[in-house]
């Protein structure tokens, strides 16, 4: 009897709002992320920080970015803060700032994300030091480890 393959499980990406800003028109990078969204944007996943950041990013812009912003929103998985989210954002907030603190925890208390979406050298920085993978496109491979700071 053939034995079936169970199916690889998908790592998710998680974004932070400096990743999901890349959706709007005029951000640097956004034919990059757009096209890497294209094959991957089943994979990211989200917190209300991240929609808060993209909204945020999207005000002064205008009506249509406003309306990318919450297709966004309406198209990505929103996790919420969870305690152990909230435990593991506790670890690193004496060495990061609150929101990056925060973003990182979620990443690490979630058990399908192998990644971070971000263009935010501490949480890409951070994240690296905990394992998970870097996802800028647009961006040299490996920027964090050779940005200053």
């Amino acid at each position: 009897m053939a034995r079936v393959a169970a199916p690889t499980p998908t790592l998710r990406v998680y974004a932070d709002g400096s990743a999901l800003s890349r959706y709007l028109d005029g951000a640097p990078c956004r034919a990059q992320w757009l096209a890497w969204t294209a094959d991957h944007e089943t994979e990211l996943l989200t917190t209300p920080l991240g929609l808060t950041e993209l909204r945020r990013a999207a005000r002064p812009r205008g009506v249509e970015a406003n309306g990318v912003a919450h297709d966004v929103g309406e198209r990505l998985e929103v996790i919420r803060f969870s305690d152990q989210t909230l435990r593991a954002a506790t670890k690193v907030s004496g060495v990061l700032p609150p929101f990056i603190a925060l973003h990182l925890g979620a990443a690490l208390a979630h058990p399908d994300v192998g990644g971070v979406a971000t263009y935010d050298l501490q949480l890409a920085q951070a994240s690296a030091l905990h394992g998970l993978t870097i996802v800028s496109p647009g961006w040299p491979a490996a920027w964090w480890e050779r940005a200053g700071g």
